[in-house]
């Protein structure tokens, strides 16, 4: 195995567990804080109860996540030392920031946890603000990083070929940033509020006991609330990132949706395999001309295919379309399924009858709980597979930033077994959670 295949599998296993932990640490004070005010408004003892088991969460998954993270940073070094050296003076700032954001959420997580009977509501109540924004936050600086490296801006090369006249703050004014921000930090609030959804569904489809029925409804209820949002918001961010890879990195776009042939009235694919030898995508079901409506709202648009570019500089044709086509999916079958439960729950609430809701609506909430964050992954996929072969779009490749060490699959085994053993903790607490959510006395 070489160096870059370890070291990129290394990355791969180590964000792909990193995560899944940040995604819940941010979207679950959000969940939090609802269930709290639903009890300051009503004393309602059930969203009280709601409130400390997603706070307990919410605390498991910071303390993993800040392991997980710590090993992160070690690995940006030890792995890309080329990388960091040319990347180091410009995203410093912003991994700053960051620190300082991770810093501000842990103290207000203190507080939140420890300040149930010690602060006021209200000043409690804000306290757990203080988590949900400090935690977004934390992930919108990350991706500040991760925007400059897609699109680098605030420096220009020397003779050295290391950047000179750097403007770290640009990193922070880089139109790539928002959008790819808001489409992650969406994605979050959308895989842990479906995720949690499909808990609570379960427990319903399967009979709750009498007791314990109000409290999975209420919980499923604001699940819902956190994940549908985010539902509605991600297909008009997705569509604005669409075009915006249209015009400033038409190859992942063309990889993205295995277009091969640059034309205009270029069709938008759905499903299929692409086939890079025989430069077509198999089996998809194509709608003519939408491709190019959706990329600059005009059906005559040219696209750019893959035979614009040299082939060394393509991304993996079939790992990026694939990813994308399920990320899209699950997109969309979350969607529908938030419409679903939404209009029952306005027609419960229009005729006055607290009726159950229908199995068949339960059982999809329950299918939907891993597409959530298997649309997570599966965009990040696109956005790292697409921008191959560069690690930082135009400038480096993804070889000339790794480590010329040769014994990185050693350092990949050792994070293996370290984001398993984190895996197997986070599985432990949940278990301990739902357990803890099942017994009468927390409820009250």
């Amino acid at each position: 195995m070489s160096s870059l295949t370890a070291a990129r599998l290394q990355m791969e296993l180590s964000l792909g567990f990193h995560m899944i932990f940040a995604a819940i640490g941010m979207a679950m004070p959000v969940m939090m804080i609802i269930a709290e005010r639903r009890w300051m408004r009503q004393h309602d003892p059930d969203a009280r109860a709601l409130a400390h088991t997603w706070a307990k969460l919410t605390a498991v998954t910071f303390a993993i996540g800040a392991v997980s993270g710590t090993a992160l940073s070690f690995e940006l070094g030890l792995l890309w030392p080329r990388f960091m050296a040319f990347a180091g003076p410009l995203i410093g700032p912003a991994f700053a920031l960051e620190g300082y954001a991770f810093f501000v959420e842990a103290i207000f997580l203190g507080l939140y946890l420890y300040g149930w009977e010690r602060l006021s509501p209200r000043a409690h109540w804000w306290c757990g603000w203080g988590v949900a924004v400090s935690g977004a936050l934390s992930g919108i600086l990350v991706l500040a990083t991760n925007a400059w490296m897609q699109h680098p801006v605030g420096f220009r090369v020397g003779p050295d070929a290391m950047p000179i006249d750097v403007d770290a703050w640009a990193v922070l004014t880089n139109p790539a940033w928002p959008l790819m921000a808001a489409h992650s930090t969406l994605s979050t609030y959308q895989a842990v509020g479906f995720a949690a959804a499909g808990a609570y569904a379960w427990t319903l489809w399967r009979g709750a006991r009498p007791a314990a029925v109000r409290y999975q409804q209420l919980g499923l209820a604001i699940a819902m609330l956190t994940a549908s949002g985010a539902a509605v918001l991600q297909p008009i961010v997705g569509d604005l990132l669409a075009k915006r890879a249209h015009d400033h990195q038409p190859a992942k776009l063309a990889a993205m949706e295995g277009h091969f042939v640059t034309e205009r009235r270029a069709p938008l694919r759905i499903g299929g395999i692409p086939d890079v030898n025989r430069r077509e995508t198999r089996y998809a079901l194509e709608i003519p001309g939408m491709l190019s409506f959706l990329a600059d709202h005009d059906v005559d648009t040219e696209v750019a295919g893959l035979d614009r570019f040299p082939r060394d500089e393509w991304p993996n044709v079939v790992v990026t379309h694939v990813a994308f086509q399920v990320m899209v999916a699950s997109g969309m079958a979350m969607l529908a399924v938030a419409l679903w439960y939404w209009f029952m729950w306005w027609r419960r609430r229009t005729s006055g009858v607290e009726a159950p809701l229908p199995r068949a609506l339960l059982l999809a909430l329950v299918l939907c709980a891993p597409l959530g964050f298997l649309a997570l992954e599966a965009g990040w996929v696109v956005t790292e597979a697409g921008r191959q072969p560069w690690v930082i779009y135009g400038v480096m490749r993804t070889a000339d930033g790794v480590t010329p060490v040769a014994d990185v699959w050693g350092s990949l085994a050792l994070f293996t077994l370290v984001y398993a053993a984190l895996l197997m903790l986070l599985i432990f607490f949940l278990r301990r959670l739902a357990t803890d959510e099942g017994r009468p006395a927390l409820r009250h």
